[in-house]
């Protein structure tokens, strides 16, 4: 599979890389990444997500994206997301978000819905209102982060599967490329928001794939979830923790491909 990455200067201000894969004439899939990680935590689902176009850009604050002092609120995540997709001329896509990234294809959907073709939440919250249970650690950051908090980090969400350690690897250093600002920005930026489901109704056609084991968004919220998308699906994967993207990538792919082929 071909590929390239774009630079992309941004109605919002900020440039972001762009990673394109797939034959220009397939149907465009935008690939939303989770806080603290960038566009290349979808390089295994990429691989295995034929007969698509895939955008994976870098978000803002993250990888080798802008990393402006503001910008970070969730509405001005999604507006960055619909910037995105004006610059590559993608009038409308599929959106997959992983994690926190699913959060900001929730509000893309509510306040963009004619940028959005269909939606796949893999391990999304529903809501992230409040203090998040790591707020501490971050509020304690200071440039230069290092490397070791930046690993220690990674133990927040347990895994139950294998990871590749190139993979692991790749990640440590997604966050190492995050000045502190960036760190806390995003997370107050999600924590503060209003939940998108609450802001609004998603009509996209949706599906929710969650982990049984995870222990930061429980069963009944990705229940509520679905429940408040008209028409959407939920698939539970039984021995998967939090980090569905990471853990179990061949899933993802299967299943979000079948969703998406089946709406054709």
């Amino acid at each position: 599979m071909g590929s390239e990455t774009r630079d992309l200067t941004l109605r919002t201000g900020i440039t972001v890389p762009c990673r394109v894969a797939g034959p220009a004439a397939a149907p465009p899939v935008l690939l939303l990444h989770a806080w603290g990680e960038s566009g290349r935590s979808f390089d295994r689902l990429v691989r295995l997500l034929d007969g698509f176009r895939t955008y994976a850009p870098d978000l803002r604050g993250q990888g080798d994206a802008g990393k402006p002092e503001l910008g970070y609120s969730l509405a001005e995540q999604a507006e960055d997301a619909a910037a995105i997709l004006d610059a590559l001329n993608v009038a409308r896509a599929a959106v997959v978000g992983s994690s926190s990234g699913g959060y900001v294809a929730q509000q893309l959907a509510v306040v963009r819905p004619e940028k959005v073709a269909a939606l796949v939440l893999v391990g999304s919250p529903l809501s992230l209102r409040g203090r998040a249970p790591f707020a501490d650690d971050v509020d304690r950051l200071s440039d230069p982060v290092e490397e070791g908090w930046v690993r220690d980090s990674l133990a927040w969400f347990p895994l139950l599967h294998n990871v590749p350690e190139w993979f692991m690897e790749d990640r440590v250093r997604d966050g190492l490329k995050m000045p502190a600002h960036a760190w806390k920005a995003i997370l107050t930026g999600l924590c503060e928001a209003t939940p998108p489901t609450e802001a609004g109704v998603i009509r996209a056609p949706t599906l929710i794939l969650w982990g049984r084991h995870d222990t930061l968004l429980p069963r009944a919220d990705q229940e509520t979830l679905a429940a408040r998308i008209p028409g959407s699906a939920l698939k539970v994967y039984p021995d998967v923790a939090h980090l569905v993207l990471w853990e179990v990538p061949e899933l993802v792919a299967h299943d979000a491909a079948a969703f998406l082929h089946s709406l054709d």
